[in-house]
């Protein structure tokens, strides 16, 4: 029993209280009830052992409190080897029961007895609470190995008695049950869920206390993990190889999908969190990696037969795979490119020279791969490259381009799309939908490599709308030039935007005309023009022309007006882009004739003689032969004018100096406004030529400044480091030919920009 000594200090002697405190520790481990007052006599046994003065030495040390006194010994060593003692025979007894149990049966045992230890361990602990915030602290402290707080101790002593000779049954009988579960069978898994968890709070090593911090993974990962992962292997590696063997790749697909998702189950339901990634990996080795071959086969199967669902569920498995999806992208890369090489080649004969079955063929290519890049491969970028540079390659070289043997025919065509869809037709859709054909107008322009030749036909096109207002509406043009200047910058539309503000200046400028006509004398005719910088608009100046004599007034008041406004600008007139309305008194019914200058000029000589020879006409109007020839033969096609010469359908043939060009009266036609402004084919054919002239020497200028901007910058760079420093910065306007290269760095050392550093043949420097 306790009691007091002289100086004060209780004394207690642990045989006195041991067989109380061990039949309380034996009622705690049967599980039996125990009231609170029995608790707090535990505790306070414990307590009063723990702070006793008996048994001085090795079992307690004094300890100084403030001011020298003397504090409570703390001794606990004889207590805690007791305690050690009666758990190693508790689970010895536990032992004989289960040492010969297997399969389940051990594991219902074994997770039975340990639920109940752990709890009464627990319990045992908060009773032993002194012995462990003072002995066990104190012994850790001062770097004792094998003390460790009472429940730490519990499962320590568990690992060495019980679970040492059990735990091999117990993780094969676990395995059993996990390899009957992924065979469709039910399975306990609170049992499998126990066991983890034992297993879990088991890794204590020798040399820890147990005091901070929780346990470590070291017997979850060697008496589970280990074999765990090994058996997994084993099992999907087998039915992998067997399944493939007996199944379509499709469904096995689907397999490894559901099998993938099982374990991500298995260890959210009962295995350590930690697992997750090593057992994700095992199983991604097995199901997949072994299996890409297989894979990228299918995955061109699959590509032609448009199976988008199946194509998504190999992405969804691949892509766990490192490196995995280079394969596949390479493969979806040359079937797009292949793919839109057919479509066109289906079309040639008719697409090239039919801008909308070209441009469409195209974007119908795009957006079904598209789609599926985006559902299917879930936008990974790099699919979305392998889909951009199959584009580029299958838009910048074709059946098309190949036809004509040029890769500038991809933008030509492009901008006469863009010129078909913007310009007034009974066609024309509505603004929303114009507005997405201009999305996908802008999809095919980044694609193309020479967009400068884009540039320079899109300007004359642009140019002739404006001039001729065939716009179909001004929002939707400026949207466009807005989008060509997100992509490509201010420079490349900035001749466009002015354009636009020269039509707002024409149409003030005509404002003052008006007026000024209005102070003075109006003229017999209504009279516009639209003045146009020559910088800005890609119209060449006209071949010699005589103005007929009824716009001779309207011609020169004009001029008169414009020199007195603007001192020092001189006009030159581009009769070729100008227009005008004839109205017709001569034939049954009143026509208005919407006509071009040309075609005004020779039908005006008819309001003075009723036929002419060409001759004369030729020298009337002073038109070159070849333009004229073109001129008559449309209006003979319409049939304002006959040559009794010629059979029907034969106006195309050359027509002589001296066949004779009369007026037919006879003239009908259903619609009483009339446009016989049609585009002549030798204007056609020479506007084509020059901008393809334009194109050509603009280039030069662009490369030569390239050159010059980058070796002021550098001042001496070798042959091929210059090559290549061109060939990148002006890749985003057009694919520079090495020969032209080559041709522009000889022009700058013969202007003394450059020249050769002597005794190295390839290396350049810069002259300042």
């Amino acid at each position: 029993m306790a009691g007091q000594n002289p100086r004060g200090l209780r004394t207690t002697n642990l045989d006195q209280i041991w067989d109380d405190l061990k039949e309380g520790i034996q009622q705690i481990y049967l599980t039996q009830d125990m009231g609170k007052a029995k608790y707090m006599q535990l505790y306070t046994h414990v307590y009063n052992y723990c702070t006793s003065v008996n048994n001085q030495g090795a079992a307690g040390k004094l300890h100084k409190k403030k001011g020298g006194q003397t504090g409570a010994q703390f001794v606990g060593i004889e207590l805690y080897k007791r305690l050690k003692d009666f758990m190693k025979n508790y689970l010895a007894n536990l032992l004989k029961q289960g040492q010969d149990l297997m399969n389940e049966s051990v594991l219902t045992f074994y997770t039975q007895q340990w639920e109940g230890y752990e709890f009464s361990s627990k319990v045992l602990d908060g009773i032993c609470g002194y012995l462990n915030r003072h002995w066990v602290r104190r012994e850790c402290d001062e770097g004792r190995k094998g003390v460790y707080k009472i429940y730490s101790l519990a499962l320590v002593t568990w690992r060495e008695v019980l679970f040492k000779v059990l735990h091999t049954k117990v993780t094969n009988a676990v395995l059993n049950l996990i390899a009957r579960e992924r065979n469709g069978e039910t399975i306990s898994t609170r049992l499998v869920s126990a066991v983890i968890d034992s297993f879990v709070h088991l890794g204590i090593n020798e040399d820890e206390s147990g005091l901070t911090g929780g346990p470590s993974l070291s017997v979850y990962r060697s008496s589970f993990e280990t074999v765990f992962l090994q058996t997994t292997e084993e099992y999907y590696s087998q039915e992998s190889m067997q399944f493939l063997s007996e199944n379509p790749a499709t469904e096995y697909m689907k397999k490894a999908e559901a099998r993938l998702k099982e374990e991500q189950n298995r260890v959210q339901l009962y295995l350590h969190p930690s697992t997750e990634s090593e057992l994700a990996k095992r199983c991604e080795q097995v199901l997949i990696q072994k299996h890409l071959e297989t894979f990228y086969t299918e995955f061109k199967n699959l590509l032609e037969d448009d199976k988008d669902d199946d194509l998504g569920r190999m992405y969804s498995l691949v892509h766990r795979i490192p490196h995995g999806l280079d394969n596949l992208k390479e493969l979806l890369e040359e079937h797009i490119h292949s793919e839109g090489l057919k479509a066109l080649a289906k079309c040639v004969d008719t697409a090239v020279n039919d801008p909308r079955l070209y441009v469409r063929t195209i974007l119908n290519v795009h957006t079904k791969y598209n789609n599926l890049v985006s559902t299917a491969f879930k936008n990974d970028s790099g699919f979305v490259a392998a889909l951009d540079k199959a584009c580029r390659r299958c838009i910048n070289a074709n059946a098309v381009t190949k036809q004509v043997g040029s890769s500038s025919k991809s933008p030509e065509l492009l901008a006469r799309y863009c010129d078909s869809v913007l310009k007034k037709s009974a066609k024309n859709p509505e603004e929303t939908e114009l507005e997405d054909i201009l999305n996908s107008v802008m999809v095919v322009f980044k694609y193309i490599e020479d967009k400068d030749v884009f540039q320079k036909f899109y300007s004359r096109m642009l140019a002739k709308r404006l001039v001729h207002q065939n716009s179909a509406s001004d929002d939707a043009e400026a949207s466009m030039i807005s989008k060509l200047k997100q992509l490509c910058g201010f420079e490349y539309t900035g001749k466009l935007q002015r354009m636009f503000q020269d039509m707002n200046v024409s149409r003030d400028l005509n404002d003052s005309f008006k007026k000024h006509l209005a102070k003075t004398e109006m003229l017999d005719i209504d009279f516009s023009v639209q003045v146009l910088s020559s910088s800005s608009w890609p119209f060449q100046q006209g071949t010699t022309f005589n103005l007929p004599v009824e716009l001779e007034k309207s011609y020169q008041r004009f001029t008169t007006f414009y020199g007195a406004s603007y001192n020092g600008r001189k006009l030159h007139w581009l009769y070729l882009q100008s227009k005008g309305e004839l109205v017709t008194n001569c034939f049954k019914n009143r026509y208005t004739l919407q006509a071009s200058t040309y075609q005004v000029s020779v039908l005006l000589m008819y309001n003075h003689a009723d036929s002419y020879t060409v001759e004369q006409i030729q020298e009337n109007t002073q038109m070159k032969m070849d333009t004229l020839t073109q001129v008559l033969t449309i209006l003979l096609k319409v049939r304002l004018l006959v040559c009794d010469e010629l059979t029907m359908g034969d106006e195309s043939s050359n027509i002589e100096p001296k066949s004779v060009i009369r007026l037919f009266k006879e003239y009908k036609n259903k619609k009483l406004r009339v446009n016989i402004n049609v585009p002549m084919k030798t204007e056609q054919r020479q506007e084509e030529e020059q901008t393809h002239r334009n194109i050509e020497e603009d280039r030069k200028l662009l490369i030569q400044a390239c050159i010059v901007r980058i070796m002021k910058m550098r001042k001496m760079m070798k042959h091929q480091n210059l090559l290549t420093e061109v060939l990148n910065q002006l890749s985003s306007r057009f694919k520079p030919r090495i020969p032209v290269i080559k041709k522009c760095i000889d022009i700058l050392i013969e202007k003394e920009y450059l020249d050769r550093v002597e005794g190295e043949k390839d290396t350049y420097q810069y002259l300042a």
